[in-house]
């Protein structure tokens, strides 16, 4: 599936959100390497953020950059395995209008042939709300490394074909028009 270079490219408005107890800006490796792959990309770094361990926490600080007009993108790194403290898919439920399983599906499959059977202890997802998109990846730079480089590297990128998320950006809100 190849770039269409006659495409000029557009760059989207993207936040990365760390969800950890521990972690800060100065060693938040997995938040850096998202930021350093979308900026290195074209895109924007519209917001970046840590939070901690908490549903209500994330959703909140979700739902502000899903309100921001200036973001279009929201990339959560942490909280997406199956320990107590990991919250993440449960506050994406609170605050996504549609689900796109094929995100986690895609990524389990691509996991699967470096780390094996233990990708089933991923709950990567993604989803969308009030016509932002939302992708949350495991806390690891490995799997923030996969996740851009076999997924949303191009699925954020206008000219990827046959399709892309970029090209239905601004008919994410339809719906609201009809209610």
């Amino acid at each position: 599936m190849p770039i269409n270079e006659s495409i000029p490219f557009k760059p989207v408005h993207i936040a990365v959100l760390t969800v950890s107890d521990t972690r800060t800006l100065d060693d938040d490796k997995s938040g850096q390497t998202l930021v350093d792959r979308l900026t290195a990309a074209g895109h924007v770094l519209a917001d970046r953020a840590i939070v901690k361990d908490d549903a209500g926490l994330i959703a909140a600080q979700l739902n502000a950059w899903i309100d921001d007009a200036g973001i279009d993108c929201i990339l959560t790194t942490g909280g997406t395995g199956v320990t107590g403290r990991d919250v993440t898919p449960e506050a994406f439920s609170r605050v996504c209008e549609k689900d796109i399983p094929g995100f986690g599906e895609l990524f389990r499959m691509l996991s699967y042939q470096k780390i094996g059977t233990s990708t089933i202890q991923s709950r990567a997802m993604a989803g969308v709300s009030r016509g932002t998109y939302l992708f949350g990846l495991p806390g690891s730079t490995g799997a923030c490394k996969d996740g851009w480089d076999d997924i949303l590297a191009t699925q954020l990128d206008i000219r990827w074909r046959p399709c892309n998320f970029v090209e239905l950006m601004p008919r994410l809100r339809e719906h609201e028009a009809a209610e």
